[in-house]
């Protein structure tokens, strides 16, 4: 099944943007002895996928981008990238393995895609990866299905300095000075529209409507606001209803969301089909400033798919080459490589 095939009847989606699908912790130890009631993703990596960072996005399994990490001169870990976070997140289990101690109450608030929730906090000294060394972190302790056995998520929004280097065919992950010397000669680049709380952001356009669009590779899926699918009008285009679809985030709330097929997705040079958008009155949008005009979080339902990707945050480029496999392993419907152009 492709990652936006849908299941008959009421499809449930645990979707994250930035820090999204956190759990909420009534305590720590209950956070702990959590185990998921349902979830999208395998709540633990498999023997195959442990040895893996740059995870592709396949017929049946979204991709992620994951960076070993030392903690405290420990490790290393498996952190989750996500350039839609701009702060760093623990889980429990890396909590209990290093014997950090949480804070005694909830004392960070943590922005999720239908609210907001107060969550337990501990003090890292030193968090490490690549040329990168964040000293005196207080990270979030979180939980979330989508970590599938990782030991936290690396907020990559606002590193100014750095570069984000992903390699999906050779299953390889830097973040650096600079994106990688071989990619920038090979790949497409694409300079952002501007950087947004530390998001880098991009011009698109998504049918006829001009659109804000966010590199995520925190976010599984591609997420619209309701402004863009106000714009797109969706129900007088097609005639169709929508799939109603309940969509879960990082704390109690529960917003609806609205699945459609985009029309064609553009960026710069770059064109993107069929893709499965979910809309809604989402509250990371208000938390961003973007829940007035057109905007699109793009996922890693669609980033997984490239052959490799660059993010240069100090110079706000972006680059992109096409995957020489994902022509057997993609349908068309989800294939950027065979929509990837260069000027």
């Amino acid at each position: 099944m492709r990652p936006g095939a849908l299941e008959a009847g009421r499809l449930q989606l645990a979707l994250r943007a930035g820090l999204l699908l956190a759990a909420l912790l009534a305590s720590l130890t209950e956070a702990v002895a959590a185990e998921p009631a349902t979830s999208t993703i395998e709540s633990k990596a498999t023997s195959e996928e442990a040895t893996l960072f740059a995870l592709p996005t396949t017929f049946d399994h979204i991709g992620r981008v994951v960076v070993p990490a030392m903690v405290n001169g420990k490790g290393p870990f498996r952190f989750i990238v996500d350039t839609g976070a701009t702060h760093s997140t623990v889980s429990p289990g890396l909590v209990r393995a290093l014997g950090l101690k949480p804070t005694a109450m909830p004392s960070i608030v943590l922005n999720g895609i239908t609210g907001t929730a107060l969550v337990f906090a501990v003090t890292i000294d030193t968090l490490q990866t690549g040329d990168l060394t964040v000293e005196g972190l207080v990270a979030p302790v979180v939980w979330a299905p989508v970590m599938a056995g990782a030991d936290g998520i690396f907020g990559a929004a606002g590193l100014t300095e750095k570069s984000l280097s992903v390699d999906f065919e050779r299953n390889r992950v830097r973040v650096s000075r600079g994106v990688e010397p071989a990619l920038r000669k090979e790949a497409m680049k694409i300079h952002a529209a501007r950087l947004t709380h530390g998001l880098i952001t991009l011009e698109a356009q998504v049918g006829r409507v001009r659109t804000l669009a966010v590199i995520d590779t925190g976010s599984e899926r591609t997420l619209g606001n309701l402004a863009l699918r106000d714009a797109l009008r969706l129900r007088n285009r097609t005639g169709a209803e929508a799939l109603v679809t309940s969509v879960y985030g990082a704390t109690e709330q529960v917003e609806r969301g609205e699945l459609w097929t985009a029309p064609m997705i553009s960026i710069d040079a770059m064109r993107i089909n069929d893709v499965q958008v979910v809309y809604g009155d989402f509250h990371i949008f208000k938390v961003w400033g973007m829940e007035d005009k057109p905007a699109i979080i793009v996922g890693m339902d669609v980033l997984g798919t490239v052959g490799s990707l660059g993010i240069d945050f100090k110079n706000q480029d972006i680059y992109f080459t096409s995957s020489r496999a994902n022509t057997t392993k993609f349908a068309p419907a989800s294939e950027l490589a065979s929509t990837l152009q260069r000027k």
